[in-house]
C-alpha cells in the first residue's frame, strides 16, 4: 500500500472525504460506487466497484468464445480498465486503462464502428499511443439498468477486412448477454 500523507477526520454523520487528487488519479467521479474492505491489522481499503469487475472469470470466456468464433481480437471492458481480452496479445490490453474516447462513447452510450479501413480507429488504452494498429473495430457498449457498465470490442489481426454485420450483431448479442447477466 502507498502512503499518500494526507489525514482526515471523520466527520459527525461517519464520513470522511477523498482529496481531489486522489480521485483524479483514480478516476472517481461523483456518484461512483465504492467497495469497502477490512483487513485483520484494521485497515480500511476503499476500492472502486466494477459490477462487471465480478463475472471477470465469466467474460474471459465469453472473450475467447467471440475470438474464436469470429477470428478478431475480443475485449472486454468495465468502465476504467480491460478485464478479458482473447486473440491479441494480454500484455497489450489486459488490465490495462481505457482511452479517454472510449470513456466517452461508453458515457454517450454509442455504437461504434470504424470506417472502411482508414485510418481513423479509435484508441483503446490509454498506451496506444496513437498507433492504431486495428483499424477494423466495432465497440458495444454493455448496458445494465440503464447505465453504461463496459464494451465489447472486437479488432481485426487483418489490415485489409472490414466489419460487417456479423461483427457487429455478434458483438451486440455479448454486450446485451453481458449486460443482463448484471440484472439478475
Amino acid at each position: 500500500m502507498k502512503a499518500t500523507g494526507v489525514v482526515r477526520r471523520i466527520d459527525d454523520l461517519g464520513r470522511v472525504v477523498i482529496p481531489k487528487e486522489i480521485r483524479k488519479t483514480l478516476r472517481i467521479k461523483e456518484g461512483d460506487p465504492l467497495e469497502i474492505f477490512t483487513d485483520r491489522e484494521g485497515q480500511v481499503i476503499l476500492k472502486k466497484y466494477s459490477p462487471i469487475g465480478e463475472l471477470s472469470e465469466f467474460a474471459a470466456g465469453y472473450a475467447e468464445t467471440l475470438s474464436k468464433t469470429t477470428g478478431h481480437i475480443a475485449c472486454i471492458t468495465d468502465k476504467d480498465t480491460i478485464i478479458a481480452v482473447s486473440g491479441g496479445s494480454k500484455k497489450e490490453f489486459l488490465e490495462q486503462d481505457v482511452s479517454q474516447e472510449l470513456e466517452q462513447l461508453m458515457e454517450d452510450k454509442e455504437v461504434y464502428t470504424s470506417k472502411e479501413n482508414s485510418d481513423v480507429a479509435m484508441p483503446i488504452t490509454k498506451n496506444d499511443n496513437q498507433q492504431r494498429k486495428y483499424n477494423a473495430q466495432i465497440v458495444y457498449p454493455i448496458i445494465s439498468n440503464g447505465d453504461t457498465i463496459g464494451t465489447v470490442i472486437l479488432m481485426s489481426k487483418d489490415a485489409n477486412s472490414k466489419m460487417n454485420d456479423v461483427e457487429k450483431k455478434v458483438a451486440q448479442s455479448a454486450a446485451t448477454f453481458l449486460g443482463s447477466q448484471m440484472e439478475i
